[in-house]
């Protein structure tokens, strides 16, 4: 091979080589999905402006989910298949709602102060609503975000995003479903000193910041949900932390909302900002 080919092939060798490593680089710093992001997101449903709030989901079956927004006692009715809200069902007055989640006929709403609304038949028009002052409503200070369904232990699990004062740990609380209350002692600690989160920069109180809890339907791992920097934690059925996928901003702008499918299927809503409307999507993780 002459002298003069062997440079021109060189060149050309090295144009793909640096071609390639800049759209990599690229494709990263936009937030794109690449490869190693660890998540892929299979679909996007956009909400209407009644939901541009929102702030909790719970799959309820054949396609719908069950929906509450910060400022309003609403429970709405989502329908994936025809995207649209199918119904909205009162339970009471307005209130810093964060969290949902089902089991059977019943629902539950927390609102951040550690009150419990529980609602019989939420879907009949015989419902019945009961409000639960949690002994977590006691505590000042306290802000919970994230309620999950554990029908296995007969009880909801509720995640605090801030306790005034505690800078070094989160915790998750058990709201036992026969005494109807939690308890002030929670049943695991989320230490932010753990090995798991060195990676991740800022103070140690801004390292995790819980804004929704779900329990995989099939895994039985439990999965916290970071809004304030998007991220998901997760530790097995005994609150050991196994894995910590960070998330990119572009993908979920303000994700406060996470729920799954009996098959697995996960669906992560984010509030609306000024870039766009709220929406809701389904997230398939890379593990």
């Amino acid at each position: 091979m002459g002298r003069m080919k062997k440079l021109v092939i060189g060149i050309v060798v090295l144009v793909i080589a640096v071609v390639s490593f800049l759209s990599f680089g690229n494709g990263a710093a936009n937030g794109g999905i690449t490869e190693n992001a660890g998540y892929e997101i299979l679909k996007k449903w956009e909400l209407p402006d009644e939901l541009s709030e929102i702030s909790g989901i719970s799959w309820i079956g054949e396609d719908r989910i069950a929906c509450v927004q910060d400022e309003d006692g609403i429970i709405f009715i989502y329908n994936l298949k025809t995207s649209k809200v199918e119904n909205t069902i009162n339970f009471g007055s307005g209130g810093d709602y964060e969290g949902i989640t089902v089991i059977g006929d019943n629902a539950y709403v927390l609102r951040s102060d550690g009150v419990v609304f529980e609602i019989s038949n939420f879907e009949s028009a015989g419902r019945e609503v009961t409000k639960h002052e949690t002994d977590l409503f006691q505590i000042k200070g306290m802000n919970l975000e994230g309620l999950a369904a554990d029908p296995e232990n007969n009880r909801l699990l509720l995640a605090v995003k801030q306790i005034k004062g505690v800078t070094d740990s989160k915790e998750i609380f058990a709201f036992d479903l026969d005494r109807k209350n939690t308890g002030k002692e929670p049943i695991f600690r989320v230490e932010l000193a753990d090995p798991i989160f060195k990676g991740v920069q800022g103070k140690l109180k801004s390292k995790f910041s819980p804004g929704e809890i779900a329990i995989h339907p099939q895994t039985k791992e439990i999965y916290i949900l970071d809004g304030t920097n998007p991220k998901i934690l997760i530790a097995d059925k005994n609150g050991t932390l196994k894995d910590l996928l960070i998330l990119q901003s572009r993908d979920f702008v303000n994700p406060e909302g996470l729920t799954f499918s009996p098959r697995g299927e996960m669906y992560i809503s984010n509030e609306a900002d000024s870039g766009g409307a709220a929406n809701i999507l389904r997230v398939s993780l890379n593990k």
